[in-house]
């Protein structure tokens, strides 16, 4: 274990216990730019290709389905990779994990920048993804334990921020650079961003100490894990395309996940020496705020995805103007950022998460009442309506779920709250679009269940609507009924997910304070 440096002016380290001496950076600001800069990279890579698989399928020779694997891919090895976070530290530490998976990550970018075909493009995917995993949650604990404890809700703050802007940020500059450039540079702008981050980090932190383990491999919990957590991802990735359970492949997945996920966790919370520590559900606040990140997040990526989804699909926008229409809900988190940070510790970080989810819940419910005539600046008012309710969300239950967490359970914590996260958000995707489509079908039955062609009526308004020409006519009444059964469908989504925000305050109140960081230890670095 490293030794802490000695403070300017200060006497040895030697002659004072460490825990009086916590470690800090030379230079504070470079390091917490260096972090924030890496996990911006990472979460950037969760969406910045998904408007350029078009253009990376025609250019591979590849169809579209086979291009959805250049997400998926990424997808399933980043969310086997999140719950080791822990037993990577404990095995490697977190300055040095944090670094190699920096530069692994820099690699995998040029790997992708560089691939001649889909294979290898979805490989280096997998790469990305798997090395993607730990740098999210070490980021969060390094922050944490380089600020005082006076500080640590800015430094959570700045992740919030980084969670909010970087998943708007994705598809507007991965459609720019695709239309002005090509699309191998939504994969090679990482590479300048990962090796300054990770030289910037390697210096800053140099001398932090930290105690390594050498913990026995879990073979059983790994294997159940990657079987698991892999058959899981690809079913929610592949179901809708699929028809869910009338396909036999979603079938077998599903069996395969719930088989492999049940014996993970019977094993895990009975092996002594788990790969992923399921028991840090045990505290309270953990586990609290775990449920309502979890299902919070999972609203809001709903929103983040229908959105832009319904502009294109009902609205007639470009991809590019649905960003555009999308991107005020990243005004206020940043605008917001320092302040929360400074002061939300003055309040009860329950108060400020029940209002958060209210104003989610509030303008998820005015989304329920678009119609088809809504404008572009009413979609936008909304949208920055949201963003005050976002400011206000990631910082407060970040901060509830890793409140009663010892220092050396801090990255492992973050590790498993992420992965779960992430999982909600897969279940979301899957969930809200799946329901959008069936509620389109019933409600396009339900407006076409009283038209007769045989009606004069009905023969007159086709014949106005193709000017003539019955056919045309029929299709354009046709595709009016899609659109307003698609609006109706969404509305009801909308109307739902505004339910959902107001249960997550439900669980929010089961935390119970202090919800300030454990020991100083924490500060210090210590494990």
């Amino acid at each position: 274990m490293s030794t802490i440096a000695e403070d300017a002016g200060g006497p040895p380290a030697a002659q004072q216990p460490a825990a009086a001496q916590p470690f800090r950076p030379p230079n504070m600001a470079l390091a917490t730019v260096g972090l924030a800069l890496a996990s911006f990279m990472q979460v950037l890579d969760t969406t910045i290709a998904n408007v350029s698989l078009p253009t990376i399928s025609g250019n591979l020779g590849a169809s579209s389905n086979q291009a959805t694997w250049v997400i998926t891919s990424f997808a399933v090895s980043n969310a086997i990779a999140l719950p080791l976070t822990g037993y990577m530290t404990r095995r490697f530490g977190e300055v040095k994990l944090f670094t190699w998976a920096t530069l692994a990550f820099v690699v995998a970018s040029l790997l992708c920048g560089l691939a001649n075909s889909m294979g290898l493009l979805v490989l280096a995917r997998a790469l990305q993804g798997f090395v993607a995993g730990p740098m999210y949650p070490v980021t969060q604990a390094l922050l944490i334990s380089i600020y005082p404890p006076a500080k640590r809700g800015q430094a959570i703050a700045l992740l919030a921020m980084v969670t909010v802007v970087a998943p708007i940020a994705g598809p507007i500059l991965g459609g720019w650079i695709t239309d002005n450039y090509s699309w191998e540079w939504i994969f090679f702008i990482n590479i300048p961003i990962g090796i300054f981050a990770s030289i910037v980090v390697g210096r800053q932190m140099k001398g932090r100490p930290e105690k390594l383990q050498t913990p026995k491999m879990d073979y059983i919990g790994l294997a159940t894990l990657v079987l698991g957590v892999g058959a899981l991802q690809v079913m929610l990735d592949l179901g809708n395309d699929e028809d869910w359970f009338n396909s036999h492949k979603i079938v077998i997945l599903t069996i395969v996940a719930a088989v492999a996920l049940t014996v993970f966790v019977i094993w895990e919370l009975t092996e002594k020496d788990p790969i992923v520590d399921l028991r840090l559900f045990r505290h309270r606040n953990f586990a609290a705020g775990t449920l309502a990140m979890v299902f919070g997040y999972a609203a809001f990526f709903a929103i983040g995805l229908l959105v832009p989804l319904w502009l294109q699909r009902n609205m007639g926008y470009t991809a590019l103007w649905a960003g555009f229409a999308s991107a005020p809900l990243g005004i206020l988190p940043v605008l917001l950022t320092p302040f929360v940070g400074k002061y939300a510790s003055r309040f009860d970080l329950r108060m400020l998460a029940t209002f958060a989810f209210f104003v989610m819940a509030s303008t998820s419910f005015l989304r329920s009442g678009f119609n088809l005539d809504v404008d572009f600046g009413r979609v936008a008012e909304v949208q920055l309506m949201q963003g005050l309710g976002v400011a206000l969300f990631f910082m407060p239950v970040l901060t509830i779920l890793l409140s009663d967490l010892a220092p050396h359970e801090i990255a492992a914590g973050s590790g498993l709250a992420t992965f779960v996260r992430t999982l909600g958000g897969s279940f979301a995707a899957s969930l809200t679009t799946w329901i959008w489509n069936r509620r389109i079908t019933v409600h396009h039955a339900e407006l076409t269940e009283n038209i007769s062609a045989y009606d004069p009526a009905m023969q007159q308004t086709v014949h106005q609507l193709g000017h003539g020409d019955p056919q045309t006519g029929a299709v354009m009444l046709n595709q009016m009924i899609g659109q307003q059964a698609s609006q109706i469908g969404f509305n009801e989504v909308f109307h739902l997910l505004g339910w959902i925000f107001l249960l997550v305050i439900v669980f929010v109140w089961f935390a119970k304070p202090p919800f300030a960081a454990k020991g100083g230890a924490a500060a210090a670095g210590g494990h």
